[in-house]
Parts: structure tokens; C-alpha cells; sequence
């Protein structure tokens, strides 16, 4: 199962759009070190994202 996490960038690493509007750092969703969602601007909206992913890859059970 891939491993979901945020991760936060700063300073240069953000994106010139962003920066251009003042935000020193931003947040992304990766799984298994290669980003997947972001940039998104808040660490919460960053972390909706990241559950929201890992509900996707988690196994789900059958009962037969």
C-alpha cells in the first residue's frame, strides 16, 4: 500500500505564483515521496487531500 503524506515546502521551493502573493511556504500531498495534490496553501487543506487519498488505497474488506 503506497504511503500518503504532506509534506511542506518553504521559501524559494514554493511556487513564484504563490510567493508572488506573499505565502513563504505551501504544503503537498505525496505518496511514496512523489507529490500527487498541491501546492494548496494551508497544511489542514493539504491534510483533507491526504485522507481523502488514503481512504482511495486502503484495502477494503469483503465479507462473503
Amino acid at each position: 500500500m503506497p504511503s500518503i503524506q504532506v509534506m511542506s515546502v518553504i521559501g524559494s521551493a514554493v511556487p513564484a505564483p504563490l510567493r508572488a502573493h506573499g505565502l513563504l511556504a505551501c504544503w503537498y500531498v505525496v505518496s511514496d515521496g512523489v507529490a500527487v495534490s498541491g501546492p494548496f496553501t494551508s497544511r489542514a487543506a493539504a491534510q483533507i487531500k491526504a485522507t481523502s487519498e488514503t481512504d482511495k488505497t486502503a484495502p477494503h474488506s469483503t465479507q462473503h
